[in-house]
C-alpha cells in the first residue's frame, strides 16, 4: 500500500465500457450512459422498494366500490367467454375491443362476480409496467434514472386509478412499454430479430385495445425523423407480417364463431360516433393526473439538456406526441386514453431531475425605496458543498422529493374516495351500483325488465342484479348507438304492456343528459312509480352543508 500523501499519483479508473452498438455503426461499443453508476446490489434493493409501494398503493382498498360501466362489460364478457351462465345472456362475447385481457380473466369468472380477483390481475400488469419503465429507464440512460421513472410510474395518480380497474389500458400500456423497450434494444443491437420483436409486440397491445394502433405512427415517425438511425427495411419487411399475423387472430376468432360482421358495425359505429367531450378535455384532466411537476421536470430536462440530446429524446417525444396528436384529434375522448405517454414522460423527469443546473451565483434584487429605483445587489457564489455534502446533490435531491410528494398525496387521496357523488368516466368506480344491482338481484322476480337512463348504468346492474335493463337514451339509429345495446323504441308501450317492471333513475347519467332524465322520471309518475330502493352517498346540500345525496333511485311501475 502507498500512502495517499506520499506524494505518488493514484491511476484514475477508466469509465466502464458496454459493448452496445452506436446507431449505424454496428459492433463499436459506447460508454454507459451518465447516471448509471449504481450498483447492482443498490438497485435490487431499490427497486424492491418500488415495486412494494407500486403494489401498496394499487390493491389498498380496491374493492371499496363496485365496478364502473366498462368494468362490468369486460368482466361480464370474461364470464361469458367462460360459460358463466348467468351472463351469457346478458353480455355477447363479441364486442367493440379484441378478447385478450378479456381471456386471461375468463378463469376468474367462471362460477360468479370475482371483482377483487380481477382487479387483483390488472394491477399485476401495473406493477410489471412499472419493472418495465426500470429496464427502458435503465437501457436508455443509466440505473438511476431507471430507478428513479419506476417511482414516478409506481406512485402516478394517472397510472394508479386506472390500473386499480378490469379495463383494458392497464394491460395494453404494460405491452406498449415493452415495444418501447424492445425498439431500443434494436436501435442499440441493430438486430432483425429486436424489431420483429417489436412488431409481435406491437400486435399485442393493439390486441389489448385496438385503438393502440396509434402507436405504429409513433414508430414511423421517429425513425423518419431520426437519420443518424439505420432505417430497418430488411427487419420491417419480417416485422410487418409478424404485427398483422398476431393482431390477425382477432378477426380470425370473429370468422369462426360467425361474428364476422360485428368487428364491422363496431368500427363503422365508432367513425360515426358523436364527440363526448370538448377538445379541452385532455388538456383539463390529464396534466394533473400525470402530475404538474413531473410535467415541468421532463420539459425543464429537454431544455438545459438540449444540448445532449439524441435520438433517445426523438424516440420519447415521438412516442408522446403520436398519441396526444392522435386522441386529441379523434372526436370520441376518454380520460384514459392517454395512458401511454407515462412510461416516456416518466423517464423524461426522472432524466431532468438527476441533472438540475445550479448556477455559479446567485443575484437578488434591492427593494425599491420611494424616490429611488431598485438596483441588483451584487452577486454571491452558490457554496459548493454544504455540511460535507454537495450542493447540487442536495438540489437534486430536494427536487426529486418535491415531485415524488406530489405524486404520493393525490394519489393517497384517490385511492381512499370511496363516497363521492361526482364521477368521471374511466376514473374510478360508481359508487352505489354495486348494492343496487345485488339489491335488484335479491328483491325482484327473475326475468324482471328494469328500464335505466342510459346504457352505462344498466351494465352495472346488469352485472351485478342479472337483469336485462334497456338504456332510455339508447338511439334506435344503428349509426349512433354501440351495436351491443338494444334500443326500445318505444318505452311507453313497453311499461303499458308490463314489459318493464322496474325503472332505476341515477345521478350520474342525470348530470350528463338533463332531457332523458326529465324523461325517465316522467314516465315513472306515469305509471304509478313506487321508490323501492334508494342509494346515497356524501354530498352538500343547497346550504352547501353535507348531506346524503341520492345517487341511485329504483322504482316498481305497473301499468
Amino acid at each position: 500500500m502507498v500512502p495517499v500523501d506520499a506524494g505518488v499519483r493514484l491511476p484514475v479508473p477508466r469509465p466502464r465500457i458496454v459493448a452496445r452498438s452506436m446507431p449505424g455503426r454496428p459492433g463499436a461499443a459506447v460508454p454507459e450512459p451518465r447516471g448509471g453508476d449504481l450498483r447492482t446490489r443498490t438497485t435490487v434493493l431499490l427497486m424492491l422498494a418500488v415495486v412494494a409501494v407500486a403494489t401498496g398503493v394499487r390493491v389498498w382498498r380496491i374493492d371499496a366500490l363496485g365496478f364502473n360501466s366498462d368494468e362490468a362489460v369486460y368482466a361480464g364478457q370474461a364470464a361469458s367467454l367462460a360459460g358463466n351462465a348467468r351472463y351469457a345472456d346478458l353480455f355477447p362475447v363479441f364486442r367493440a375491443h379484441p378478447m385478450i385481457v378479456q381471456i386471461v380473466l375468463s378463469p376468474l369468472f367462471r362460477h360468479g362476480e370475482a371483482d377483487v380477483a380481477g382487479r387483483l390481475v390488472v394491477a399485476g400488469f401495473g406493477v410489471a409496467t412499472v419493472l418495465v419503465v426500470y429496464l427502458l429507464g435503465a437501457r436508455l440512460y443509466g440505473r438511476r434514472v431507471g430507478v428513479l421513472a419506476a417511482l414516478l410510474v409506481a406512485l402516478m395518480p394517472y397510472h394508479v386509478v386506472v390500473t386499480r380497474q378490469v379495463l383494458l389500458d392497464g394491460p395494453m400500456v404494460l405491452f406498449a412499454t415493452l415495444t418501447l423497450y424492445l425498439i431500443v434494444r434494436y436501435v442499440q443491437d441493430q438486430r432483425s430479430i429486436w424489431f420483429m420483436a417489436v412488431g409481435a409486440m406491437l400486435g399485442m397491445t393493439m390486441l389489448a385495445k385496438e385503438s393502440s394502433v396509434v402507436l405504429a405512427a409513433a414508430v414511423y415517425a421517429f425513425f423518419a425523423l431520426t437519420p443518424s438511425v439505420r432505417r430497418p427495411v430488411r427487419a420491417g419487411l419480417l416485422a410487418v407480417p409478424v404485427l398483422a399475423a398476431v393482431f390477425a387472430t382477432n378477426y380470425v376468432a370473429q370468422h369462426l364463431a360467425g361474428r364476422s360482421d360485428t368487428g364491422r358495425n363496431y368500427l363503422v359505429w365508432q367513425l360515426m360516433r358523436r364527440p363526448n367531450h370538448s377538445m379541452t378535455f385532455y388538456a383539463e384532466t390529464v396534466p394533473a393526473a400525470i402530475g404538474l411537476a413531473v410535467l415541468l421536470a421532463a420539459a425543464g430536462g429537454l431544455w438545459w439538456l438540449r444540448r445532449d440530446r439524441s435520438w433517445r429524446e426523438t424516440l420519447l417525444i415521438c412516442w408522446v406526441a403520436a398519441t396526444a396528436v392522435a386522441f386529441e384529434l379523434w372526436p370520441v375522448k376518454g380520460y384514459q386514453y392517454l395512458l401511454p405517454i407515462v412510461a416516456p414522460v416518466a423517464v423524461l423527469a426522472a432524466r431532468g431531475l438527476l441533472a438540475v443546473p445550479l448556477p455559479d451565483r446567485l443575484v437578488l434584487p434591492r427593494l425599491a425605496l420611494p424616490g429611488r429605483a431598485a438596483r441588483p445587489v451584487r452577486g454571491f457564489p452558490v457554496p459548493r458543498r454544504v455540511a460535507g455534502r454537495d450542493t447540487r446533490t442536495l438540489v437534486r435531491a430536494s427536487a426529486t422529493a418535491a415531485v415524488v410528494l406530489s405524486l404520493l398525496v393525490p394519489t393517497w387521496l384517490a385511492v381512499n374516495q370511496s363516497d363521492n357523488a361526482t364521477f368521471l368516466a374511466g376514473s374510478g368506480g360508481i359508487p352505489g351500483g354495486r348494492a343496487a344491482g345485488r339489491w335488484l338481484a335479491a328483491n325482484t322476480p327473475a326475468g324482471s325488465r328494469v328500464l335505466t337512463l342510459g346504457p352505462s348504468m344498466a351494465n352495472i346492474l346488469q352485472y351485478y342484479g342479472h337483469r336485462q335493463c334497456f338504456g332510455l337514451s339508447v338511439s334506435p339509429n344503428p349509426l349512433h348507438r354501440n351495436p351491443s345495446y338494444i334500443p326500445l323504441p318505444n318505452p311507453d308501450s313497453a311499461l303499458r304492456h308490463n314489459e318493464m317492471q322496474y325503472i332505476a333513475w341515477d345521478r350520474y347519467s342525470a348530470e350528463r343528459s338533463r332531457f332523458f332524465s326529465e324523461n325517465l322520471l316522467e314516465l315513472a309518475r306515469r305509471f304509478h312509480g313506487r321508490v323501492v330502493h334508494t342509494e346515497t352517498v356524501t354530498g352538500t346540500d343547497a346550504r352547501g352543508g353535507a348531506a346524503r345525496v341520492p345517487v341511485i333511485v329504483i322504482y316498481e311501475v305497473r301499468p
